[in-house]
């Protein structure tokens, strides 16, 4: 898949997807594996730094509260269902930029901005559920596809 293979960058040192600088499996039964075990702590320091988000920041967006966030960075790891919500912002963000056509900045700014098509949220506010993520997913797709009612 075209998503998979996008170059990504942080700053200008990294030229990689962005699974593969989470080091996680973007598709099947590897990503599902490491979503049911729960990712690592040290990828969601990287997601907060791909989206430019500050780790508290993220948490909110996500649903993960502070008291919880400390707990998974000493236990070094999430829980299945707070992975399952990190993996969607990762995956929105992919596609957010994919319809940037790789402007990262743009993106970003996409992302924090409110949006008539989502009825006034901010995208980054839909990913804490599965059916706000996929009013994002169809709002992209109707942009790509020039179909902004």
């Amino acid at each position: 898949m075209a998503t998979a293979q996008r170059e990504f960058r942080v700053g200008e040192k990294l030229h990689l997807s962005i699974w593969q600088f989470l080091g996680i499996p973007p598709r099947g039964p590897q990503l599902h594996e490491v979503l049911r075990e729960g990712i690592p702590y040290q990828v969601y320091m990287k997601l907060a730094s791909a989206v430019g988000l500050e780790r508290q920041e993220l948490a909110r967006y996500v649903v993960i509260a502070p008291a919880t966030l400390q707990r998974r960075a000493k236990a070094g790891r999430f829980k299945a269902e707070e992975s399952d919500r990190l993996y969607r912002l990762a995956e929105v963000y992919t596609r957010t930029v994919d319809l940037f056509e790789g402007d990262l900045e743009q993106a970003r700014q996409w992302l924090m901005k409110p949006v008539r098509g989502l009825g006034g949220r901010r995208p980054i506010e839909m990913v804490s559920t599965s059916a706000g993520t996929e009013a994002v997913f169809d709002l992209i797709g109707r942009l790509e596809h020039g179909v902004f009612a």
